[in-house]
Formats: structure tokens, sequence, C-alpha cells
């Protein structure tokens, strides 16, 4: 069974309450949903977000529309994901990240595809990143997982649910799953207001005639108005992912105070 599991939050530094803002009169997460809801592969979707006050407004959401919604650990995301998924039972997780309303159904299916018939542990679309930030994938069969919800131990490996996996090829069989051309440039995740305007942006021009847009069309939109290929690619790419690495560095002693 592949169960996918999307987290999402309601305490976004750069954009609070990002998941829950309005693309064409519905919540951003549930534009989301309803593009996850055409994969495929996938055997059951669940929202997995924290414990917290602020995120009742998710649960409830979930509540209203048959989600179906896990609340755990706010910070310790590798937890929230392992007791998500273990009464479950699944043979393998995808895991999945509810700022990216883009999202690509057909890419997905593509990337389970290929982990399953290459028999990875891991497999992505992200870390040799040839998609656009925002079509990001990960899968990896439950008992590693629960290998790295047992053993992981840096802050950026419990926050960020795989690093402990995909970090030791050496232990794990790892599979990079690539683009034919190279659109790491593009930013079509949202974490900052701009972000949010490009979304809202290819929502409107799409989505009314074809709900079932993918990413071809929105190539040929941005080819179409150039100018919104280029509206937010100043932030860098995973910039929360490298902050979280940087804080797990040893911090030198200051002579001074010893």
């Amino acid at each position: 069974m592949i169960l996918a599991i999307l987290q999402a939050r309601m305490s976004s530094s750069r954009l609070p309450g990002k998941v829950l803002l309005p693309l064409l009169g519905e919540p951003m997460l549930l534009r989301q949903i309803e593009r996850l809801r055409k994969v495929r592969n996938i055997d059951r979707l669940l929202v997995a977000t924290s414990a917290e006050t602020a995120d009742d407004e998710i649960e409830n959401l979930c509540k209203r529309h048959a989600i179906d919604c896990f609340r755990g650990n706010l910070n310790d995301v590798l937890d929230r994901f392992y007791q998500a998924a273990v009464s479950h039972h699944p043979d393998h997780v995808v895991r999945l990240t509810a700022d990216c309303p883009l999202a690509d159904p057909g890419l997905i299916d593509q990337v389970i595809e290929f982990y399953l018939a290459g028999g990875y542990d891991y497999a992505s679309n992200a870390i040799q990143p040839t998609f656009p930030d925002g079509l990001d994938v990960e899968i990896c069969r439950f008992a590693c997982l629960e290998q790295a919800w047992r053993e992981a131990g840096l802050p950026s490996q419990r926050e960020h649910v795989m690093p402990f996996i995909h970090q030791q090829p050496e232990r794990f069989n790892i599979g990079h799953f690539l683009n034919r051309e190279d659109l790491s440039h593009l930013r079509w995740t949202v974490d900052e207001p701009r972000d949010f305007e490009l979304v809202s942006q290819i929502y409107a021009a799409l989505y009314p005639a074809n709900p079932d847009f993918a990413t071809p069309d929105i190539l040929r939109l941005l080819a179409e108005r150039p100018e919104l290929a280029n509206w937010n690619t100043q932030h860098q790419r995973n910039e929360g992912y490298l902050k979280s690495l940087a804080a797990d560095a040893p911090q030198p002693s200051n002579p001074a105070s010893e």
C-alpha cells in the first residue's frame, strides 16, 4: 500500500496561514488536494498537521471535506510522519508539502513508478533538482522511514523527514528522477507573498478553462507571459532546509568566554 502524507501548518514564518489563503475562492490546501486526488498510484492520502491550537483550522477544514487528518509534533516532523503512517501499515510513504498548489499528478505518478521499477529504498526528483521548485516528490519504503525515526538525531533530519535516508547512499538505495530539461530555476512553491501572487495568476489564467492543467500548460503560459517566469526567482531554493543544515553545524567556541 502506498500512503501519501501531505504536511501542513499555519505557522509559516515567511507567510503565516499560507495554506488557507484563497485560490479562486478555495483554500490553497484544498486546491492542492484536488490535484493530488488525481494521482493514480496513491492508495491513501492524509494531511499531517501539528497539535498546536493554530492548526485547529486545518483539522476543521479536513473534517468538512472528508479528508483524513493526523495531528502530531510541530517541530519533529519526522515523528509526525511516522506516527501518522504507522497505524495504516503502508509499504511505501510519499512525502508532499502543502506549499505546492501546482503539484503535478502525472509527475508524482512518474516518480512513484520510477521508484517501484528500480527497487529503490528512496527516490525523489528534488535531491538533484531539475524540475521547478514546487513540484518536489519524495517516496521511501516505510521500513526506511521507521529506521530514520529511530536513529535520526540532527535537527534538520527531524524537521525535514527524509534527509537521514538520502544523506546515506552507502546504506540506502537512492534513486534520482531527472527531467530531460533543467527547469530548476523556476519557482512554483509558495513561501513568500510574491510566490502566492504568481500562483494566483497561474490559476486565474488556466484553471477556469482546464481545472486539470499540468506542467506543460504552465510552461506555455510562462512562454506567452515571460514577466511571470521571473516574478519570484530572487529567492534561493530550499532556503528553510539550508538554514536547518547551518543550525546543525557545531558553533565555534569563543576563546574570550572561556
